[in-house]
């Protein structure tokens, strides 16, 4: 399968929403909880300081498949925060301050499908991701049906299909894929294995 090339992605800008004063909202600038090893908040803080710092925060991982059951796998934007251009086989994001793991997820799901209306994604486990080298997050992950056509926003995915689950499998070892997406993933297959 070839990738198609997306002009969108060379003119894409960092935070398409529209801040107090009218300008673009930098994602940095989004505040986050803060959360010890026992996801329990124990702070605030801007999502860039809190990646730069590597303080310990919530996420939210939602495979989105279509009535088909093919799974929604994209490509992220070059202009992101972490991962950029890396692929990923779910949509989500972080946890905001304040909000709920489930109001993230449907919020999150919405937002990068381009979609309205979509049912409330199914929470099915949680993970505490560590990568070693200060990249630390509570991954809530989630599963969502999306019958709806899908228009996701040109700031988040350069690139995005529907697959089928052995297409998926295939691609695993050709494509570079985001290693929280991956790590939840595998979890999800153990998951699906032993439930």
């Amino acid at each position: 399968m070839s990738e198609p090339v997306s002009e969108a992605v060379t003119e894409a800008v960092s935070g398409a929403t529209s801040g107090p004063t009218g300008g673009p909202v930098d994602p940095a600038d989004e505040l986050l909880d803060i959360v010890d090893e026992n996801d329990r908040v124990v702070g605030q803080s801007a999502r860039g300081e809190a990646y730069a710092r590597g303080l310990r925060h919530r996420c939210v991982f939602i495979l989105a498949r279509d009535g088909e059951g093919r799974i929604f796998v994209h490509r992220r934007t070059p202009t992101k925060l972490v991962f950029p251009s890396l692929y990923d086989m779910f949509v989500g994001g972080v946890v905001g301050a304040g909000e709920t793991y489930d109001d993230a997820a449907l919020r999150e799901a919405e937002e990068e499908l381009g979609v309205c209306g979509l049912p409330r994604p199914a929470p099915l486990f949680k993970f505490l991701y560590d990568n070693g080298a200060g990249q630390t997050w509570w991954s809530s992950v989630y599963e969502v049906r999306c019958d709806l056509p899908v228009s996701p926003q040109v700031e988040e995915v350069a690139w995005h299909d529907f697959l089928p689950q052995d297409e998926v499998e295939r691609r695993l070892a050709d494509w570079e894929w985001v290693p929280d997406g991956l790590a939840a993933y595998e979890r999800l297959k153990a998951h699906r294995a032993t439930g």
